[in-house]
């Protein structure tokens, strides 16, 4: 028989819950009775969301001597709310608003879902999102953006390459990079007017003059002056793209120097670069505090199957939509890791022929994480490659024979048999 719990109904004394907009807000304070044991009272208040009437929110919520405040994540409208709160001193949460729905069938306003959310946090009945310091968020908002502007030069950089296919100049046919030091001589003289694709071919620098041939054939198009404007402008945005993401870069180091130490130990892991080890850390964090295990950080990710199970049937399996900047950082780890001789390789190469591309890319990013976990929890804990060999080191003999007679089978077409006689070759 389980045994029966029973938790008291009151677990936050006194608290105030928000319901935020873009414009307004309404924050609801339930606090004891003055005069009635047991009882509670709430009032509710309407505030604007600008600075004057927040830091009046403030005022009021020391009056009341609230202990928690509690809103959910509308949009990005929490954060200067959040923020500021958090500044005055007041220990903020954030919730999802999923977590704290109203019931069906009630009727929905401002005023109703603030209390209801109050009525919700008081009895702790709802688990708070993971919000990060202010250093962690600051070294985010560069790193995302950092992210976003190289997505913005690549589209840049493939809206040029489709130009000049246009023109057919098929320069990208020849050249893995066109916007290398080759790419961008020929780029450029043709820009400025030559058309000689002889001439223009011979600007080929180092081991790519060996292809001076192909190029010749590759830039022989009808490239024309509408083509060289719309070229220097792309270019000019390239550029100007390149010279922004450096700048951000500087302050992203500027900013991670003091978790270093975290961030070298990260780019220790096969796959994780200097860019992957600080962008893992300005979306995880470095205070493992908030996920109790391993599990807990991968469960987060939504790196993990979700298990659903009903009437003794399972339902689906899929790990539901995390933190996309996390999935994307993840998936240029798994992508270089699986290209490795080592054991992250060999175990991305080992799932993909059992499970399928997607599965293995999100069962490598769970190990990752696992790994991430463990450093980041343990400031001596240092990365250990196990080796490429590692499952064949622990699978035994008779199961690598097993498998070695099926992979001839199946080569051979043929049936094999093993001969199991114990006669000792000659001396």
């Amino acid at each position: 028989m389980d045994e029966i719990i029973e938790e008291p109904a009151e677990l936050v004394e006194r608290l105030c819950a928000i319901d935020i907009g873009k414009i307004g807000l309404v924050a609801c304070v339930r606090v004891p009775h003055d005069v009635k044991p047991g009882r509670r009272v709430q009032e509710v208040r309407e505030y604007a969301t600008v600075t004057s009437a927040l830091l009046e929110l403030a005022d009021w919520l020391r009056c009341q001597q609230v202990q928690k405040v509690a809103m959910e994540s509308t949009s990005t409208y929490w954060k200067p709310v959040y923020y500021l709160l958090e500044a005055e001193g007041f220990d903020c949460e954030l919730l999802n608003a999923k977590h704290v729905k109203n019931v069906p069938g009630r009727p929905k306003t401002d005023k109703l879902d603030a209390v209801w959310l109050a009525k919700v946090v008081e009895r702790g009945m709802c688990r708070p999102s993971l919000v990060h310091p202010q250093p962690i968020r600051r070294l985010r908002d560069l790193t995302r953006y950092r992210r976003s502007l190289v997505r913005e030069r690549t589209r840049e950089k493939q809206r040029m390459e489709k130009l000049l296919d246009d023109a057919q100049i098929k320069l990208s046919s020849v050249i893995n990079d066109i916007f290398g030091v080759s790419g961008r001589k020929m780029l450029q003289a043709v820009i400025d007017g030559e058309r000689n694709p002889t001439v223009l071919a011979e600007l080929a620098h180092g081991s790519m003059r060996a292809k001076i041939p192909l190029l010749k054939e590759a830039l022989r198009g009808h490239f024309d002056d509408h083509h060289a404007f719309l070229c220097r402008t792309m270019l000019g945005r390239i550029d100007a793209l390149s010279g922004d993401i450096a700048e951000v870069t500087a302050r992203i180091e500027e900013l991670i120097a003091p978790f270093a130490a975290a961030a070298e130990r990260l780019d220790e892991i096969t796959g994780v670069g200097v860019t992957s080890a600080q962008e893992l850390i300005a979306e995880i964090g470095v205070n493992m505090a908030a996920f109790p295990s391993a599990g807990h950080l991968v469960s987060w990710a939504k790196f993990a199957p979700i298990d659903k199970n009903s009437a003794g049937t399972k339902k689906g399996g899929s790990t539901g939509k995390g933190n996309p900047w996390l999935a994307a950082t993840l998936g240029e780890v798994v992508a270089a890791a699986a290209r490795t001789d080592t054991f992250l390789g060999a175990r991305y190469r080992r799932l993909i022929r059992r499970r399928g591309k997607k599965r293995a890319i999100v069962a490598l990013g769970n190990s990752i994480l696992t790994i991430v976990w463990h450093l980041l929890s343990d400031p001596d804990a240092r990365y250990q490659d196990l080796g490429a060999d590692f499952y064949e080191s622990k699978i035994s003999k008779q199961r690598r024979e097993r498998d070695s007679v099926r992979q001839l089978e199946r080569l051979t077409g043929k049936k094999v048999t093993l001969d199991q006689s114990n006669e000792q070759p000659a001396a």
